[in-house]
């Protein structure tokens, strides 16, 4: 294991950020804005390549993107991809640093991930993000989180530079208590996006105007912004990524497997499971969630 990590100050630790696609990348330009140094690794390598001209250390594995770093900020699709970048990181990781456990991997694989980090004598925290490509780019997101009091000082600089608020739910992370938070707001999420798509779904179908239903619950109980910003894109047919049917395909799993496992029945998320399948039969899959619209219908 490595020798423990220097920093040059609690207020500009050295960030390793593993996994930058469209969330990661965004985060780790935020990073680098506030002025904290960066060190990015990501499988598929040219992702991080192209924050090397901003001005992050690309590195060539995950053991070289943690060597030196006091935070490690994990930000990879699911808790098996996690587990594997942060075993080959092993060679690099010093007791004492503090990992950023961002990604939606679940409850369960949250107590594996924190297994890891008591074995490697990390300091793990549990600390999902909630939102989406935009927030992520503007550094808006909403981090929730649960780990030890020695973390937040720590993770402080790092958490303002991606989020706009950081709610501290435990002082340990291996409770997964930020990500069972997560689970629940995702689960609303996808209940807002597939009852938008159905709804302008069911208007097309019945010969009703989109824009009728949209006027008619304008200002009312029933309006919300998510509302606007999913029909606009339905209205628009414009599926690009803001959050992937990919991702939320896996994420509604880890809701629907959750529910299970805590004696909930989900007949929702259930059925956002069978949408999004799909779509990703389709080849939808790395199209906006948004395009739950489109499994409304028969492919043709």
């Amino acid at each position: 294991m490595a020798t423990p990590a220097t920093h040059d100050d609690a207020a500009r630790p050295t960030v390793a950020v593993l996994g930058t696609g469209l969330m990661g990348g965004a985060m780790a330009r935020n990073l680098l804005r506030a002025g904290l140094p960066v060190r990015v690794w990501n499988r598929t390598r040219a992702k991080a390549e192209a924050l090397a001209a901003e001005g992050a250390h690309c590195a060539v594995s995950p053991a070289d993107a943690v060597t030196g770093a006091g935070v490690v900020l994990t930000m990879l699709n699911d808790g098996p991809r996690v587990l594997a970048a942060m075993r080959e990181a092993s060679p690099g990781l010093a007791p004492g640093t503090v990992w950023a456990q961002t990604a939606t991997v679940g409850d369960a694989a949250t107590a594996e991930l924190a297994d890891f980090a008591r074995e490697q004598g990390l300091v793990f925290v549990d600390a999902p993000v909630l939102g989406t490509r935009q927030p992520a780019e503007a550094g808006e997101l909403l981090v929730l989180a649960a780990g030890p009091d020695s973390a937040r000082a720590v993770l402080t600089p790092v958490f303002e530079a991606v989020g706009r608020h950081t709610t501290w739910l435990d002082d340990d992370g291996s409770t997964g208590a930020a990500s069972r938070l997560k689970l629940v707001l995702n689960s609303w999420v996808g209940a807002l996006t597939h009852a938008t798509a159905e709804a302008i779904a069911l208007a097309q179908g019945l010969g009703v105007d989109p824009q009728s239903f949209l006027d008619s619950v304008s200002g009312g109980p029933l309006d919300n912004g998510y509302l606007r910003v999913k029909a606009k894109a339905i209205l628009a047919d414009d599926y690009t990524p803001s959050f992937s049917v990919d991702n939320a395909l896996k994420d509604t799993r880890l809701i629907v497997d959750a529910g299970e496992r805590s004696g909930v029945r989900l007949d929702v998320a259930r059925a956002g499971v069978a949408r999004f399948e799909r779509l990703v039969d389709r080849g939808l899959g790395e199209s906006d969630m948004a395009a739950s619209y489109l499994a409304s219908f028969d492919e043709g």
